[in-house]
């Protein structure tokens, strides 16, 4: 549905984006990452085809955006961290100029603004003027005219910023809706927000891209395996030797003591194995009691942190920063 190739941006001599390759598949919700600064405004601007790349290619349902801007436009809705609204029209009246503006007329149009409107639960502000709503509303009035073409492609920049914890549920069940029959780039810096939205994630830092995959497989990445916790009674020793010699297991921390003389352990296993049945019935073999037993994750969180500060301590980034 999107694909970029090469792309890069310059400002002046400034590099907003540089040799960004990234695609994004039908039906998917891709979040994109980084600190301020790192390119995710611009990556959304060249989609939008609202900046064009000094280099490289994008299309959209394979149709160049730079070369055929108008055809591209038509298949992208797109809704910037500050929606562009226009306070001295009612909801209904701003949708529908939007829907003209989009190329829609006469019934097609009116057509187009009832299911917006009904879609971003917007029926009882439709006649309401937009000056007068709150800023939940205000978001949903953004998201109804980023749809109201029907588009194909859906670039969401910040959609729940300065909103309030209901507001934000809101926003983001309707955002999940929306994606049931869309592709949507989403850029947030709430990192649980796009934990819970987003299937896989690509993180920009410096505006170069230093990771894209689900927040699972980079976590597994990051770690070199993955990690297992247990929670054994019996005797430590033995448990943890046990627990070592155990095929597919890497290593074995020292054990932390529980209460009624049991043992918590925790395991790194090699990728792409599952140790748990081996190590059930090797317990059970032994007649050790397992009392707990589950896999640690990492959290988008740690991931982002871990990538942005290795790539801010990587040698090239050292060199660039001694040479300024």
């Amino acid at each position: 549905m999107i694909r970029l190739q090469n792309v890069t941006k310059y400002y002046g001599n400034q590099v907003g984006v540089r040799n960004l390759t990234l695609t994004a598949e039908p039906g998917e919700i891709l979040g994109l990452l980084g600190p301020n600064g790192a390119g995710k405004s611009t990556t959304m601007g060249i989609i939008t085809g609202y900046l064009p790349p000094t280099a490289g290619r994008v299309e959209v349902l394979g149709i160049d955006v730079t070369e055929h801007p108008r055809e591209a436009k038509k298949h992208l809705g797109y809704l910037p961290e500050v929606p562009p609204l226009y306070d001295e029209l009612t909801v209904a009246e701003y949708l529908g100029f939007a829907a003209e503006m989009k190329g829609l007329r006469g019934k097609r149009a009116r057509a187009a603004v009832d299911k917006v409107v009904l879609a971003t639960g917007l029926t009882a502000m439709r006649h309401r003027l937009i000056a007068h709503l709150s800023h939940g509303y205000r978001q949903r009035v953004g998201l109804a005219q980023a749809i109201v073409n029907d588009p194909a492609v859906l670039v969401l920049d910040e959609p729940t910023s300065g909103l309030d914890p209901q507001q934000i549920t809101e926003i983001r069940s309707l955002i999940r809706e929306l994606a049931q029959e869309r592709t949507v780039i989403l850029s947030s810096h709430i990192l649980p927000e796009v934990s819970m939205l987003c299937r896989r994630v690509a993180i920009l830092n410096h505006g170069e891209l230093v990771a894209e995959d689900t927040p699972e497989n980079l976590a597994q990445r990051l770690a070199g395996g993955r990690v297992l916790t247990v929670a054994v009674r019996g005797p430590a020793a033995e448990v943890a030797s046990l627990l070592s010699e155990l095929p597919g297991v890497e290593g074995v921390t020292p054990a932390e003591a529980l209460e009624a003389e049991a043992c918590r352990f925790t395991l790194t296993v090699a990728k792409d194995r599952d140790v748990r049945p081996e190590l059930f019935y090797a317990l059970a073999d032994r007649r050790y009691p397992l009392l707990e037993l589950s896999w640690q994750s990492t959290s988008l969180e740690e991931i982002f942190l871990n990538l942005v500060t290795r790539e801010a301590t990587s040698p090239a980034a050292e060199k660039e920063a001694a040479s300024k």
